[in-house]
């Protein structure tokens, strides 16, 4: 019987190439929220995928940027020490972005564990394109794989999971193989009310807004929860109401049914929008959000 192997693996790459659709094929289920709009992903998220042979911790990342406050600051610490313990790392790259800005990066960030290159998005190009992209990678990077994949159509995700295995240590679960995530069910929460606030807001306001968890009550017949959505101005706070409150009711309707899907409970969800003006760079409330 071959012995059982774990290991840490890092999702790194650009905004919105495609790291939490990835992550959430890899596991089979939705951990980490998406969105079409870049940097929706602004915490490391540990995702557990266990099975008799392995585990892989996979950590999703926030995308790379250049830092403009404190959070992104912080987004960027948290790339960085995923980088810096990661037995196997993942470069993501949307296949129609720019190859030569994607190799610069990876150069900066990528260190002398494994690197298995994801050509991600593929069905926006031919084979021959996608070929000659890889012998450019190969030359200049020399990973120890490129991979053609579509994470949103979970094309060759049992190849990638393959390839992972072979590069991780010889090494006891870290993890009980019943976990899915180290994360709390609150976070999960949050996070799916902020992804509704993605879905349905424009332009800078999902940028500056964050949810903050206040209750989490499990009761009786059902699980009582009473969040927090925090914007920057009070034009914004306008917004997110919405005229007779049509858009605070929109985004916590779909978000309620997604956190009953999540918990496997029916939910009374309240929602409540505050303004903290400059939140994002205030180290008390970047604490107290959990960045």
């Amino acid at each position: 019987m071959s012995e059982y192997k774990s290991g840490f693996v890092g999702i790194i790459g650009k905004p919105n190439a495609g790291k939490s659709t990835l992550l959430n094929a890899l596991l089979g289920e939705k951990l980490a929220i998406t969105s079409p709009k870049v940097q929706t992903t602004r915490h490391k998220i540990i995702g557990i995928l266990s099975d008799d042979t392995s585990q892989m911790v996979f950590a999703d990342t926030p995308g790379i940027l250049e830092a403009k406050y404190k959070m992104q600051e912080r987004m960027l610490e948290e790339i960085k020490a995923v980088r810096k313990d990661t037995d196997v790392l993942l470069f993501v790259m949307d296949a129609k972005d720019s190859l030569n800005e994607n190799i610069e990066l990876l150069l900066e960030y990528r260190t002398q564990k494994p690197v298995i290159f994801i050509l991600n998005k593929i069905d926006k190009l031919g084979s021959e394109d996608l070929d000659e992209m890889k012998r450019e990678i190969e030359g200049r990077i020399k990973p120890q794989a490129v991979i053609y994949m579509s994470a949103l159509e979970g094309l060759n995700i049992e190849g990638l999971k393959e390839e992972i295995k072979m590069s991780l240590p010889v090494h006891p679960p870290y993890y009980d193989t019943e976990n899915l995530s180290d994360r709390p069910v609150r976070f999960f929460v949050e996070e799916m009310i902020r992804e509704k606030i993605f879905k349905y807001l424009d332009k800078e306001i999902p940028y500056h807004s964050t949810v903050h968890l206040r209750d989490y009550t499990k009761k009786k017949t059902l699980t009582k929860i009473v969040a927090d959505i925090v914007v920057t101005r009070e034009t914004q706070k306008h917004i997110m109401v919405g005229k007779g409150g049509s858009m605070i009711h929109k985004i916590s309707t779909e978000a309620r049914s997604d956190i009953e899907d999540f918990i496997q409970d029916k939910v009374f969800l309240e929602l409540f929008v505050k303004v903290r003006k400059d939140w994002r760079d205030n180290d008390l409330f970047l604490k107290e959000y959990g960045y």
